[in-house]
């Protein structure tokens, strides 16, 4: 009987193993097409694929749809399908940007594809001798900014869901290592997390990920948001200054970026009280993200499951504090005029 299980369990895992190569032979058959294309004429197949996606299989529709009502109660129905194919346009696009950049990405040519706002900042951050967490979104080309850190020489370490398929996972990790940046996984990783920016380490994190109703609730993009307590607290307990940031596609071309550090906290200075606790750093990153997507709407992964009903009691929190800041802020202009 045991041998039975054995071998069942043994053509399991095999027929696993070969799944997950098949799909793994396509994946990288496919980044192979697309790593010998011209950039424009990427760009058109692009088009055509996020026409496709859009607006036929209307992938991901509803969720789409719900976010970008619920964060533009103003957008009419049109101004909403052009966001949306505009999306799929940039997010295909994305794809296509990873697979040239392990080709035509160099330190020798990197200016001609990248420019850097607000370099001082930069600069900064990656030569001073302390920890650093840098937080962005699911936003622009996030891991093309990865992928440029790493050329500069800024070793970063970033926290990732292990894929499903083994082989994907392993390629994807060979990308990221290939220019300095290390994945942890993200179940456990908080002893990990914690050496490394004791050691004095860079951590690099998305931080719109939904949270749950037990999460820190903030409002992003004006809508009620769940956060990780993590993200605030690394840079809390460790006394690593925050740097909030962005790498986006610029002039409407393939591969033209900008990079930029939009803003700073630093809890061993913090004169503006954003470090006050984990819910003011948290409302302070949430604020600069929703800044840089204000540069590039289209950018911005409509798609992404990033808001949800808030708890009845999170709510009304919530709703007091926004009456709160209103009162606040009237009370600055009048006291301004």
């Amino acid at each position: 009987m045991n041998i039975k299980h054995s071998v069942r369990d043994s053509l399991r895992l095999t027929g696993q193993i070969t799944s997950e190569f098949c799909a793994y032979l396509t994946v990288r058959s496919l980044v192979a097409f697309v790593q010998v294309l011209p950039y424009d004429m990427g760009d058109s197949m692009c088009r055509s694929l996020a026409w496709f996606a859009s607006d036929v299989l209307r992938i991901r529709h509803e969720t789409t749809e719900k976010n970008l009502r619920s964060v533009f109660p103003d957008c009419d129905a049109q101004e909403r399908r052009r966001i949306s194919f505009a999306m799929w346009h940039h997010l295909l696009l994305m794809v296509c940007e990873i697979a040239w950049a392990q080709r035509r990405l160099h330190l020798t040519n990197w200016s001609e594809h990248v420019r850097f706002k607000n370099n001082k900042t930069i600069l900064r951050a990656l030569l001073v001798k302390r920890p650093a967490v840098m937080v962005s979104g699911h936003y622009g080309n996030f891991e093309i900014g990865g992928y440029t850190m790493g050329l500069m020489g800024c070793s970063t370490t970033t926290i990732a869901r292990k894929l499903d398929n083994r082989f994907l996972h392993a390629w994807v990790k060979r990308f990221r290592g290939a220019k300095g940046q290390s994945m942890v996984d993200k179940e456990g990783c908080a002893p990990l997390v914690d050496r490394h920016l004791q050691n004095g380490g860079t951590l690099s994190l998305l931080a719109d990920q939904h949270a749950g109703p037990k999460g820190c609730w903030v409002d992003f993009m004006g809508v009620p948001a769940s956060c990780h307590k993590a993200l605030a607290l690394f840079s809390l307990t460790a006394q690593a200054p925050m740097f909030a940031g962005y790498t986006r596609r610029i002039n409407g071309q393939p591969m033209q970026f900008e990079t930029s550090c939009t803003a700073t906290a630093d809890p061993a200075n913090d004169p503006d009280g954003h470090c006050d606790s984990v819910t003011t750093l948290t409302q302070w990153y949430n604020h600069h993200l929703a800044q840089a997507v204000a540069l590039s709407v289209e950018q911005y992964w409509w798609l992404h499951r990033r808001w949800r009903d808030p708890p009845e009691k999170v709510a009304k929190r919530l709703e007091k504090r926004r009456r709160d800041e209103a009162a606040r802020a009237a009370k600055d202009s009048l006291s301004a005029a």
